[in-house]
Formats: C-alpha cells, structure tokens, sequence
C-alpha cells in the first residue's frame, strides 16, 4: 500500500485544515503514505464543488453513505458538525474503513464507547483529531516529564480563552446549540486541554466544576462559514443551549493537580491555549500563541542564573522539525495537522492504532460529562462513576 484514498465529509475550518495537511504530507514526509484526495462531501452542492476546487479534492458529492461505502476509499475523514460524527463513524467502521474523526469525538460518552466498539470490532485504524498534541514545543514538555528531567509533578494548570461571541448580536451559530454541538467552550475548547493533561500528565481520579452562559439568546444565523455567521438585526431570536465559560478543578491519578479554564468570552484573547506545568525539579510554560516556544526552568541550575529559559524548538533534536525548515524557521497551526496525518499513516502502515485514538476520545468525553455531572449535583465527581 503506497497511497491512501480518502473520502471528506465536511469542507469548511477544519475541512481545510484537514485538506492542506493531505496536500502538506507527501513535500515534506516523503516516506509516508501519499494522501490520494478522492472525495469531498458535504450538503451545498455548489459550496462542496466550490471547496473541491480550492482545496484539491478529484471532486465532490452529497451522499456521505454513498461515499464511505465505495471500493476506491481506504480511509472517511469526519470534520462535519459533532451531531454527525457518530452515524458517520458506526456506517464507516461497517464498510471497513480507516476512520480520522475530529473532536469531540460524540456529543456523549455512551455514544463515544459506542463508535469505539464499532471501530475495534471491525478492525480498522481509528484517529480523535487532537491536533495541539502535534506541535514539537508540546512534544518537548513530554520527553522533559518523561525522562524525570521535571521530577514528580505537582500541578498542571492549562486555560484556553477566546472571544470571538461576546457581542451579544453574534448569531445562534451551530457551535452555541446543545443538540449539534455536544457542549459550548467546555466541549471545544476544554476538550483540547483535557486531552494534553492526560497525554503529559495522566489520568484523571476526580472533578468538580462550575459554568456560566453569559447571553442566553442570539439572533437566529441566516449564514455560516467555519467561526463567522451572518444574523439579521431585529429578526428572531434563539436560545443559546450551550456554554459559554467552564472552569474545573481536578486530581490526577498520579496525586498531581490541575485546574482548567475555558472561556469564549475573555476580552482580547482571540485563542489563547497555555499551560504550566509544575514538579519537584522544574518547570515548563506553553502558550499556543507562541507554538514554537517552550518556557523551561530547572531547580538544579546553579541559582545566580536560575529562570525560566525560553526554547525555540526548531532544531532537528525536535520532533517532527528536521522535515521543515532550517533553525529558527519557526511553524504555524497548519503544520500541527501535517504532523497528525503523519502519525495516521505510519499507524496503517505499521498496523496499528495510532495516537490519540478513539480510545483516547472516550477518555476525554468521561472528563467532559464528569464536569458537568459535578455541577448539575454541585460535588466531587469520581471518573470510575462514570
């Protein structure tokens, strides 16, 4: 196998990020497997064939049932609202095919143990796409914990702040309704940090959170595209379901602590996506905004130049980096989602699961609902309850 078909539902934000990463992986990673770009789906007729034409798919169509169960595709790649991730995935995993979904990975837990189930029964390759795991800074803070380099860890503390629906005559995007989107910043933006906690520090043992929906109700959208939308001024009116700021404090497995915070409605940050990490023998800082830096501090340096030190990691000692660019050269977000293919491929090639995977997606989700059973009940939540 040399080259892998794939067949896209959804053809907008993460459509296109999905698609440069196709496109991106055979320039820079010769050996993997070369993308094949069959198919693109979506409902628009004319915005699918317009989406295939920029982004470089042979073409388009409109009947995902009819795509996953073609002879000419190895693997369905689901970036469609989370309300259609998992009959996309259970009709996928029973034609056979690889499967490369974006988070969350279902709008609930038995839902995501039910397209886990699905994927290990059929025995295909299942990805949860999880991109920030991919930026070589992040891949750094691992090794660092890893190797004991930070000691025991004591805490994790991580924050994800937008604000990019504060004004209140934002449309009743798709994003800001329980029944598509699962949850509000909790689910999209918590998400994200619940996944790099548990793959640099663990598992968790137990939460307990609070949320807030800051503006209950929205103008109905006319028009949507990716984070954008078009309402009109003294129309109709929805509820806003979702919400709108999640804050939640946890205890990991390991006796490490963590609090998380995100928020779509933090004034000036248009998508601030940091953590710290705190053990016996040091510290790291990371902050999205700043993806090619790395904040490193060390108790055992000699204590007139102790601080944290800022590392650029670009150089080829650096996961991922000796494909791109010379020192220095610094990446962007795309390239996070290159790296997440790479991984994808090596996996099918290699036979086996790659990282993070469904598994890691169900995980996550435990997370997310113990977050919110905790502040339904207002008490400690124990993530075996769940």
């Amino acid at each position: 196998m040399k080259q892998l078909r794939v067949g896209m539902i959804g053809y907008k934000f993460m459509g296109k990020a999905h698609s440069n990463a196709y496109r991106s992986l055979p320039m820079f990673f010769p050996k993997a497997l070369k993308p094949e770009m069959v198919a693109i789906c979506g409902r628009n007729a004319s915005a699918v064939q317009e989406a295939a034409d920029q982004l470089g798919w042979r073409e388009s169509v409109t009947d995902w049932k009819q795509l996953v169960n073609r002879e000419d595709i190895d693997l369905i790649d689901i970036n469609a609202p989370s309300d259609a991730h998992k009959e996309i995935a259970l009709a996928a995993a029973k034609a056979g095919k690889h499967i490369f979904c974006e988070k969350p990975l279902a709008l609930t837990l038995a839902d995501a143990r039910e397209m886990l189930q699905a994927a290990e029964d059929a025995g295909v390759t299942h990805m949860v796409g999880f991109n920030y795991r991919f930026s070589p800074a992040v891949r750094l803070a691992k090794k660092l914990i890893d190797s004991g380099r930070l000691g025991q860890i004591y805490h994790f503390r991580a924050w994800f702040l937008q604000d990019w629906i504060m004004d209140p005559q934002f449309p009743l995007v798709w994003r800001l309704q329980k029944e598509v989107a699962g949850s509000g910043s909790h689910g999209d933006l918590g998400a994200h940090l619940i996944d790099l906690a548990h793959y640099l520090v663990g598992d968790m043992q137990e939460v307990i959170g609070m949320s807030e929906t800051f503006i209950k109700e929205r103008p109905i959208a006319s028009e949507m595209t990716g984070l954008s939308a078009k309402g009109s001024e003294g129309g109709p009116m929805g509820q806003v379901t979702v919400d709108d700021a999640t804050l939640f404090m946890t205890r990991f497995e390991n006796g490490a602590l963590g609090s998380f915070e995100a928020t779509r409605f933090a004034a000036g940050h248009r998508s601030t996506n940091s953590f710290e990490i705190n053990g016996s023998l040091g510290s790291v800082k990371f902050d999205f905004e700043r993806m090619n830096e790395l904040e490193v501090y060390f108790t055992t340096d000699d204590e007139d130049v102790q601080g944290f030190r800022r590392v650029l990691a670009t150089d080829p000692v650096h996961d991922y980096m000796e494909a791109w660019w010379p020192p220095g050269h610094t990446i962007g977000f795309e390239h996070t989602f290159t790296h997440e293919i790479l991984e994808l491929s090596n996996a099918i090639s290699e036979g086996r699961q790659p990282v993070p995977n469904f598994a890691d997606g169900v995980k996550c989700q435990a997370v997310l609902e113990a977050v919110d059973k905790s502040i339904e009940e207002r008490r400690w939540v124990q993530l075996s309850e769940m």
